[in-house]
């Protein structure tokens, strides 16, 4: 009883700092992005709307990052902790959400849906034509 109680913490904290952790990482982020698009504006950038959006590439990259490693602590969390009918139908709410907002910030900063391929990226076929 004793060792289960102390598992069961043990992965609670786990989870918990997996979260701090992607918190962290985009408060980091959002602070780093803004230092430089600052640095920038007060350098006179050649490009303003090309510095602009390197910003809000720079944010959108860390926000799918983040995300990514928010939707590790919730399946941490519900698979290890609470594996009730209930809690999995959250987490896959709650992922099916994450991944949509992953989506949609892929849109934002690649200019493309995830599923597309952009032009730097080889086909099986390609590959397989080069070898």
């Amino acid at each position: 009883m004793q060792v289960a109680s102390s598992v069961h913490t043990l992965i609670e904290v786990a989870a918990l700092a997996i979260e701090l952790l992607a918190t962290v990482l985009i408060i980091c982020a959002i602070i780093a992005a803004t230092a430089i698009y600052l640095a920038g504006l007060l350098r006179r950038v050649a490009n303003p709307p090309a510095h602009y959006r390197q910003y809000k590439q720079r944010l959108g990259r860390a926000l799918l990052l983040c995300l990514e490693i928010l939707v590790a602590a919730d399946i941490v969390r519900t698979i290890a902790l609470d594996s009730s009918v209930q809690s999995v139908i959250s987490l896959g709410l709650l992922v099916i959400i994450r991944t949509f907002l992953s989506w949609s910030l892929i849109l934002e900063v690649e200019g493309r849906w995830p599923w597309q391929r952009d032009g730097s990226e080889k086909s099986v076929d390609e590959v397989i034509d080069d070898g």
